[in-house]
């Protein structure tokens, strides 16, 4: 049992050579990726720091980047910087929130790497943005901003915290302006991943997207 259950806290493959980590109570059960590239690994969002997932990372090559998403998943940003000399990439209004820390900041894009971008999606909260991986026809990791609903679709979801519902709606045509079916096949958000059933990731991205109404969105505030 003790192994089953070591085993059952262990990150989980979802695409290629992209894991998922188990919910982080400390981001309210939030999900955090793990980008495995040649000299690239990358963090998207802060898992939970514990001796399982720092044993998982330094068996993996460490990490190059911590990728925040938004200041919701910052947790313990600065536990990982210190202990894997990791650079932290947050968009520049949430980058106060990590005094002392050597942080990268952008304000609409940044160049990671070649297929590897980040972009800004405000509406979640004032920096909140999105990292797209070229690979496996095209991730997105939308953070909270796009979210699975109970049917496993990505919806924006309004809560009581939502910085800014109308931009947030914004944020998501620029999305689906910004892709294409051909470049944007995958999502992997950072929370309600339960509604997955087990998947990992939504599929069918771009289609699901381009079919919302998002004027409808906007009035209904949808729902998970």
């Amino acid at each position: 049992m003790k192994q089953q259950s070591l085993v059952s806290k262990q990150p989980r493959p979802v695409l290629d050579n992209i894991l998922a980590f188990p919910p982080n109570r400390e981001t309210l059960g939030a999900t955090a990726y793990f980008i495995v590239e040649n000299q690239t690994n990358i963090l998207v969002d802060c898992p939970a720091w514990d001796e399982i997932n720092q044993t998982f990372l330094r068996e993996h090559g460490g990490v190059r980047l911590l990728f925040l998403t938004h200041r919701g998943a910052i947790a313990k940003a600065r536990e990982i910087q210190e202990a894997t000399a990791c650079e932290i990439l947050i968009q520049e209004q949430e980058a106060y929130l990590l005094p002392g820390l050597k942080v990268t900041v952008f304000e609409r894009e940044f160049v990671v790497s070649d297929g590897i971008k980040a972009f800004w999606t405000p509406g979640h909260s004032p920096g909140s943005s999105c990292l797209y991986h070229s690979g496996s026809g095209g991730v997105l990791f939308s953070g909270r901003h796009l979210l699975p609903n109970r049917e496993a679709a990505p919806v924006p979801l309004w809560t009581p915290k939502t910085f800014h519902w109308p931009r947030q709606i914004n944020s998501v045509k620029s999305i689906i302006d910004r892709f294409s079916p051909e470049t944007l096949q995958y999502i992997c958000p950072g929370a309600n991943t339960g509604f997955l059933r087990g998947k990992g990731s939504i599929d069918r991205a771009f289609e699901q997207l381009a079919n919302l109404d998002l004027a409808v969105c906007l009035q209904s505030k949808a729902e998970p």
